[in-house]
């Protein structure tokens, strides 16, 4: 990092912290204990009013905020942002209705004539493919601040595309937080009604409002622990294993949900551990697992149950009847 650089992030960062000591110079910036006493000497040529205070637990004090130059970007940096820019490109809906393209017009305009040049190269020399987004969501940007807030609401919510026989239903949630996959907005919430933690695909909720219940604190410290520790698995939940190889294993990685996971088992005379797609699906998920194995082609083969086993024997049979 350039010094003019890091002089520019390191008055933020005591502007920030107000006291501070060498060695959180040191820490922060990766500099040599003498680097920061020349850098803290070069900050008061620049007007920071910084105050030494002595004796054992003794450090620098800002004694007043300063007015701090505005923010500038390298190309580096320039170049990251535009590269997490273009994830905008395929959410037709996104919290707070900011479209791609009015992001990425101001970002193009505040650059000069190199840095705009520097970034068109940069289009014409990388390829960004997205999963273009499916269906809208009326309301992320509700859901989202529902989250952020800790807020208990109230939504409507339909399963599947709505037909004449089907009725939504009335679900109290409290939001934990929002996700794309594959062109789909999710939000990961607490069903009260249910005491249980659900994922509720964006799109199919048709309406919102604030309920007056009052948020469970322990749901946001679970969440904050470990976002997996909410899902349990129901007592009607049906645990399978599968066989997989290091194929599978990569597929596994691109794609799992919070009921499964890989296990090596150490079978008596092998050199090597064996490796196991262990979980469980709940009894109306199974067209669901069976799909979802079916993706894996011969890099999985199931164990158990005999059930699941069959379900995908038939499922590759209905297949052929297609072909």
């Amino acid at each position: 990092m350039k010094k003019s650089e890091r002089m520019n992030q390191m008055l933020r960062f005591i502007n920030q912290k107000q006291q501070f000591t060498l060695q959180d110079l040191m820490q922060e910036f990766q500099i040599s204990k003498r680097t920061a006493i020349r850098d803290i000497a070069s900050l008061e040529e620049l007007g920071a009013p910084i105050y030494v205070e002595y004796g054992r637990y003794g450090g620098y004090r800002l004694l007043q905020q300063m007015q701090l130059p505005p923010i500038s970007f390298n190309t580096g940096e320039l170049h990251a942002l535009y590269f997490a820019m273009q994830a905008l490109r395929s959410f037709s809906s996104l919290p707070f209705q900011i479209s791609f393209r009015t992001i990425h017009e101001k970002f193009m305009s505040a650059l000069s004539d190199k840095q705009r040049q520097d970034i068109e190269n940069i289009q014409h020399r990388v390829s960004f493919r997205h999963t273009e987004q499916i269906r809208n969501s009326a309301h992320l940007e509700f859901l989202l601040m529902a989250a952020v807030q800790n807020i208990v609401i109230q939504i409507t919510y339909t399963n599947q595309r709505i037909s004449p026989d089907q009725k939504p239903s009335l679900r109290t949630i409290q939001p934990i937080a929002l996700y794309a996959r594959k062109g789909y907005w999710y939000c990961q919430a607490f069903d009260l009604h249910k005491q249980a933690y659900r994922v509720f695909r964006c799109d199919r909720i048709t309406s919102t409002e604030v309920s007056d219940i009052e948020p469970l604190p322990h749901v946001i410290e679970l969440y904050a622990q470990d976002p997996h520790s909410l899902w349990q698995p129901s007592p009607d939940a049906i645990p399978f294993q599968c066989r997989i190889d290091e194929v599978g294993v990569e597929l596994f990685q691109q794609e799992h949900f919070p009921s499964m996971q890989i296990i090596h088992v150490n079978e008596p005379g092998s050199e090597s551990a064996q490796m196991l797609l262990a979980g469980t699906y709940e009894p109306h998920e199974l067209d669901f697992i069976v799909r979802y194995l079916a993706g894996f082609g011969k890099s999985v083969q199931i164990m158990e149950p005999d059930m699941l086993k069959e379900s995908l024997r038939q499922y590759y049979m209905d297949l052929l009847d297609h072909v």
